[in-house]
């Protein structure tokens, strides 16, 4: 009888303990998954993190892009070079080239040439209808620009064929020229430019004969 009760007890701890474990096995099964969902979660919110971050950080590079544009052409705007270009050199040209017997009637500036291997930029133009004379401005002028600028005139025909028939003169003009270019852009055949005040004039005195660039 002692053995009878004894083993069916065991059958009921069985029992109580498959029960248990099937509960454990229940509760482990649910945490389980309640961590693979706030794991998705998490992974999700941090994938809409690194969404935001890089969309930041796009939109960032694109205003920094933005401010150097605008900065640059504000500074473009209102350089000391520009002003010197259109409010004392380009104004000037026609009146002290005509006192010169270069009989030019209207200017153009900024005249660009984007064709192979005469790429180039001009940044005053005076003219009639046969010959013509570039200009080029800088805030300070040193050999270098001139020996630029020369190499340029060059080529100006092959940069812009519609004044293939036109007589070419160069002219340079500096806010500041460093020590000797005057003299050395002289004795290259171009027109000096500097500036008298509160306008321009031409320092070439009256023996000077300009270079024609064919």
């Amino acid at each position: 009888m002692s053995e009878a009760i004894m083993i069916a007890d065991i059958y009921k701890l069985f029992e109580r303990t498959e029960a248990q474990f099937a509960e454990f096995q229940k509760e482990a099964e649910r945490r389980n998954a309640e961590a693979d969902r706030r794991n998705a979660e998490a992974e999700q919110r941090n994938a809409e993190a690194d969404r935001r971050s890089a969309e930041a950080d796009r939109t960032m590079e694109e205003l920094k892009k933005l401010v150097r544009a605008t900065t640059e052409a504000v500074n473009n705007l209102t350089s000391p070079l520009c002003l010197f270009i259109e409010e004392m050199v380009e104004p000037a040209v026609v009146q002290l080239f005509q006192e010169r017997g270069i009989d030019v009637t209207q200017t153009m500036s900024r005249l660009k040439s984007k064709r192979p291997g005469a790429a180039m930029e001009i940044d005053i133009l005076a003219v009639n209808g046969s010959e013509l004379v570039a200009v080029e401005c800088k805030s300070r002028l040193s050999k270098d620009d001139v020996d630029d600028f020369l190499d340029r005139l060059q080529r100006f025909k092959l940069a812009f064929p519609q004044f293939r028939d036109f007589q070419v003169y160069g002219a340079v003009a500096g806010i500041e020229i460093d020590q000797g270019i005057d003299s050395y852009a002289y004795r290259r055949g171009l027109f000096v430019i500097k500036q008298s005040g509160e306008t321009v004039k031409i320092i070439n005195d009256a023996q000077f004969r300009p270079l024609g660039f064919a």
